[in-house]
């Protein structure tokens, strides 16, 4: 049997065009939208995963354990399938691009966490990444600022709370 499977391997990769078939196939859907949450004192871990991402037909993915101090380093997290309706990530994408140039200030004091919004739409020219450095703090920051953090948590929340499993 063995010696059969290698035979059909080899004639298949013989063929011209073969291995163009092989070597094309469709990658698997990247998300449209990632959520990750870095809370304080893991910035030396490597096994960190989005929070939520979701994709452009809104299926998603949820990871409700990605930031639990339970979880053991290197260890992936639980997910659950689920979807975010179309609406909710239409209202999230137009904050996002909205918020894209908007300063959000770093809190004097660091290390106390950072959460990361990622836009990622087939249009590379459309990518949109949203940093937030101590999202729990406002020590040292002007109005604008406060204000801008307070949209980015406000479309954050949005779009965690809108998964339904």
């Amino acid at each position: 049997m063995r010696l059969t499977v290698t035979a059909l391997l080899v004639c298949a990769f013989a063929l011209p065009g073969a291995t163009s078939v092989v070597a094309h196939a469709d990658p698997a859907p990247l998300p449209v939208l990632t959520l990750t949450t870095i809370p304080e004192g893991w910035s030396l871990r490597t096994d960190l995963r989005p929070v939520l991402k979701v994709y452009s037909d809104g299926s998603a993915l949820r990871s409700p354990d990605a930031t639990s101090k339970d979880r053991k380093p290197d260890t992936a997290p639980k997910e659950e399938k689920g979807t975010v309706a179309a609406d909710v990530i239409a209202a999230a994408t137009d904050e996002i691009v909205a918020l894209k140039d908007v300063d959000m200030g770093i809190p004097v004091g660091d290390g106390k966490g950072t959460q990361i919004v990622d836009l990622m739409p087939s249009d590379a020219a459309g990518e949109v990444h949203l940093i937030v450095y101590s999202p729990n703090s406002t020590d040292g920051l002007n109005p604008d600022q406060t204000a801008a953090r307070k949209r980015f948590t406000e479309v954050y929340r949005k779009l965690v709370e809108a998964f339904t499993a």
